[in-house]
């Protein structure tokens, strides 16, 4: 089939033109707008639709930000329901406020747009002395996100205006530090308390459960007692290393690559300079930069009268610490170990020559080169087996899109084995047993891949025992496999599980009985304070919980203390219960000028965001938002704070 098409591509081509312009013809351009917009709504701001297609293109784009930002942060976790959810509801976010700033009819002024942009650095550093934007390197900067010069302006125009509108109620709210100190000595109040606690493990051997209670457990909570499915598996792992092991470069090709390479593979050529570097920060503001460039420019005049005395020069005019003592001296150094623009212009140099004011993100620099060390060439033989290597791998790389296709399709075309296709590739077919549908924790490589595993336990590959698709698990990668023995998930016979009964038997019941025992004391001790037996008093605070348990903690802040000497109980899930005793409260520590300055500050930006999540929530409902995608069940804190980056 493939062949085929390749074969008669211009027959191929006419037809599709035959099937194509009639249809444009019957139904027209709006035909095809019509069924681009009919996409699936996965949420609905005003009236206007968020598609599904607009979602995973956020989606794409945020994954891509994170990776980024953290490159050692775990795939599964950037693609897991949870992240996903977060960037709908972002999205929703930014249709709600786009469409409130276009409502009350926020807008911003070219001034405004300008000052804006002159505070991104990028664009900052193509401002030139006389102050005129670069137009050209301006179109390349935005050109490198996709965009032109006016569609990243209106994009920023965009977000001024959404902007305007969280902040005019965030950056509005008034918070006066009688107010904030009345909330802040409340919220930082200490209190004297006496904590009981009743622990499931003081009551489990005072339980015997009978094998009828056992047996009554087992059968009512037999999800609990599941053998999952498993699969024992063949598979085939196509990459740049399989591919290697069947390259072998040829002699001439060796010695070909080592005389026009040799220089490069002997070692990187070493330089030697001082410099002086007036300093001008990367996002430091236009004025700041055109000051240092003027100093710099002036020492480099002087510097051309009198070349000896770079050293000097550089003693009492550099701004780098680290090497203004030494007369600017940096040692030796290879082009890859200094900023861009510095190495250009150092290895640009003869030795002995200075440089023109050289600009990086450091500031300005004027280089003078002082030295040269060349690397020894080394010999063929030495060389021979790193060139062998080099050139295995850029012949695997040329190779590779080849050998995919023919993976491709061979695994599909023959989906009842393996074999065919490691045979023709000459890939060593790998097995493994107990393979579950979800990764173990900690779990790497081909097998712990979620696509591969999705598509392993899909309905093809269980019932028909096909060949799953090519896989691609990594840049360069792909893999198919293929079951060869399935255990469907079941129930584990009573007998064989009867010890993991007893034990969830024996907990449920102590911990019923620390929480009788736990909610009997404090009645008692309620009615009567003086018959409480509990440990020694402990002041604990928000900033100090000595310790305490989250929920002990904030259940002895928040007891009532009205009248004292106050009781609470508290459920602590599987840790049983716990008995508070509440015996006085004690004021807040007055705070150091500056630190009650800070606290004020702190309190008046949790007013702001309350006030701009209150108005966010008030602007959902006159929009009438709506999302049509179920919330996931449970919300991982790894997702939360990955979302939060």
């Amino acid at each position: 089939m493939f062949d085929f098409v390749r074969q008669h591509t211009k027959i191929m081509m006419g037809l599709l033109f035959l099937l194509i312009i009639p249809s444009f013809v019957l139904f027209g351009i709006d035909g095809y707008n019509n069924f681009r917009d009919n996409a699936v709504s996965v949420a609905k701001v005003g009236g206007h639709d968020i598609t599904q297609q607009e979602w995973d293109y956020a989606h794409k784009n945020e994954v891509e930000r994170l990776r980024a930002a953290r490159p050692n942060l775990d795939i599964k976790l950037l693609d897991s329901p949870e992240l996903r959810y977060a960037t709908l509801e972002r999205l929703v976010q930014e249709n709600v406020l786009a469409q409130a700033a276009e409502q009350t009819r926020l807008s911003t002024s070219d001034a405004r747009l300008a000052r804006e942009l002159q505070q991104v650095p990028a664009i900052a550093s193509l401002i030139g002395a006389d102050g005129k934007l670069d137009r050209e390197r301006y179109r390349q900067l935005v050109a490198a996100q996709g965009l032109t010069p006016e569609g990243f302006e209106a994009r920023v125009r965009k977000d001024l205006s959404v902007r305007q509108v969280q902040e005019s109620v965030t950056a509005s709210g008034i918070a006066a530090a009688a107010l904030a100190d009345v909330a802040l000595n409340a919220f930082f109040e200490k209190r004297e308390v006496q904590v009981a606690t009743f622990k499931p493990s003081d009551f489990v051997g005072k339980i015997e459960p009978t094998e009828a209670e056992l047996e009554a457990f087992y059968k009512a909570n037999q999800p609990l007692f599941q053998a999952p499915e498993a699969a024992s598996i063949e598979y085939l792992v196509l990459d740049l290393d399989a591919i290697k092991k069947t390259v072998t470069p040829n002699e001439s090709d060796v010695k070909s690559y080592y005389e026009q390479n040799a220089e490069r593979l002997s070692g990187d050529e070493e330089r030697r300079a001082s410099h002086i570097l007036i300093n001008a920060a990367k996002e430091a503001p236009p004025a700041e930069h055109q000051k240092a460039k003027t100093r710099a420019e002036e020492l480099l005049q002087s510097l051309r009268k009198a070349p000896d005395s770079f050293a000097e020069v550089a003693k009492k005019n550099s701004q780098d610490t680290g090497s203004a003592s030494n007369g600017g001296d940096l040692d030796f150094f290879k082009r890859s170990g200094m900023v861009k623009a510095f190495s250009d212009a150092a290895f640009a140099l003869k030795k002995g020559d200075i440089s023109e004011v050289v600009q990086s993100e450091y500031g300005y620099h004027i280089i003078k080169l002082t030295d040269i060390k060349t690397p020894k060439q080394r010999s063929f033989e030495e060389l021979r087996p790193s060139i062998e290597s080099d050139l295995k791998t850029q012949q695997a790389q040329r190779k590779f899109a080849e050998s995919a296709e023919a993976f491709t399709n061979g695994v599909y075309e023959q989906s009842d084995s393996l074999k065919p296709v490691a045979d023709k590739l000459k890939l060593e077919i790998r097995t493994a047993s107990g393979l579950a549908r979800k990764p173990a924790p900690g779990a790497t490589g081909v097998l712990a891949n979620p696509k591969l595993l999705a598509a392993i336990f899909g309905p093809d590959a269980i019932e028909k025992k096909r060949n799953t698709e090519a896989v691609e698990t990594a840049s360069n990668q792909l893999v198919s496999a293929r079951i060869t023995q399935y255990t469907p998930a079941k129930t584990i016979a009573f007998a064989d599980v009867r010890a993991n009964v007893r034990e969830r038997v024996v907990a449920s019941r102590a911990n019923e009985l620390a929480k009788k025992d736990g909610a009997d004391k404090l009645a008692v001790w309620k009615s009567n304070p003086a018959a409480a037996s509990l440990p020694a008093a402990v002041v604990v605070s928000r900033d100090r919980p000595q310790n305490l348990p989250q929920p002990v903690l904030n259940a002895a802040l928040r007891a009532d203390t009205s009248v004292l000497p106050g009781f609470v109980g508290v459920d602590l899930g599987e840790q049983g219960y716990a008995v508070v005793k509440v015996n006085k409260t004690v004021p807040r520590d007055a705070p150091a000028a500056e630190a009650a300055k800070q606290d004020r500050a702190q309190y008046a930006q949790w007013w702001g965001v309350a006030e701009g999540q209150a108005y966010y929530a008030l602007l959902k409902d006159r929009f009438k938002v709506q999302i049509k995608v179920p919330r996931p069940t449970s919300v991982g804190a790894d997702a939360s704070v990955v979302a939060a980056q």
